[in-house]
């Protein structure tokens, strides 16, 4: 347990003398600042116009409706599609760094045993999840209030906090793959070409109809950009979300395990 918390420590400290955290905070950030924008160009389009916010040929801006099922439903989508993508250059960051800083070898050479230094990435990577997840949705909450959109309830409220939550761990099972993909490939490049590989995929696989079947399809479908989710998604598809987590992680700590010093 000590060893772990030495090393919980530690990728802390790197992450926290980085400017990575900052950037993804800002880079997170702009997904509630859009969906407000688009809630005040619904809410008033003619005014929109006048202050220079869209064109005057502009229409699929307008043709939807200001209020907060629509709002959540923004933040929703955009966590499905940009947090694929965000909380991919997390992972490459936290894993394939220790090969373009050239620190792999010590790494490696430590006496701390190589599974507790994944498992520390790996939870160092989760609560980085979670707190740009919390973040969004209570920049959305003070947005969305200060826009003054109409349709706020309660359960709403708790309902679209829990498909968030639910849709950003959906995402963070897919990412051992990346940390694989990034340990292999000694880098940045190749796990970001695998996120963009990936995300082109999940979005060919569910225009098929496939998706329920493609775990990498399943948090874009469970954000509801292909329709209601209980029509495009059964328990099958979290099982082979889970099935995807499971050999992910265990194929990143064998990687690891076995990685020679040279």
């Amino acid at each position: 347990m000590n060893a772990f918390r030495a090393a919980l420590w530690a990728e802390t400290l790197k992450a926290r003398r980085s400017k990575v955290p900052l950037l993804t905070t800002a880079g997170f950030s702009i997904l509630p600042l859009v969906g407000g924008l688009f809630m005040m160009i619904l809410k008033d389009p003619e005014r929109a116009r006048a202050m220079g916010l869209i064109s005057t040929k502009a229409q699929l801006l307008t043709a939807g409706v200001a209020d907060w099922p629509t709002y959540f439903d923004v933040l929703l989508q955009g966590i499905g599609i940009g947090g694929s993508i965000l909380f991919a250059m997390i992972v490459t960051w936290v894993f394939g760094r220790e090969f373009s800083d050239h620190t792999a070898k010590e790494l490696l050479a430590l006496p701390t045993s190589r599974w507790i230094i994944v498992a520390a990435k790996f939870l160092l990577t989760a609560i980085w999840i979670v707190g740009l997840t919390l973040l969004v949705f209570v920049l959305g909450l003070g947005i969305g209030a200060t826009v003054g959109i109409p349709g706020w309830s309660l359960e709403l409220g708790w309902a679209s906090f829990w498909s968030v939550v639910t849709t950003a761990l959906l995402t963070f099972m897919l990412l051992p793959f990346v940390a694989l993909v990034a340990s292999a490939g000694r880098g940045y490049l190749p796990p970001l070409g695998w996120a963009f590989l990936t995300l082109a995929l999940a979005q060919v696989v569910a225009v098929m109809g496939w998706g329920d079947w493609f775990p990498w399809s399943v948090p874009m479908l469970f954000s509801g950009m292909a329709g209601p989710r209980s029509e495009q998604l059964g328990m099958h598809s979290y099982v082979l979300v889970a099935v995807a987590f499971v050999a992910g992680l265990i194929s990143t700590m064998v990687w690891w395990r076995s990685a020679d010093q040279a």
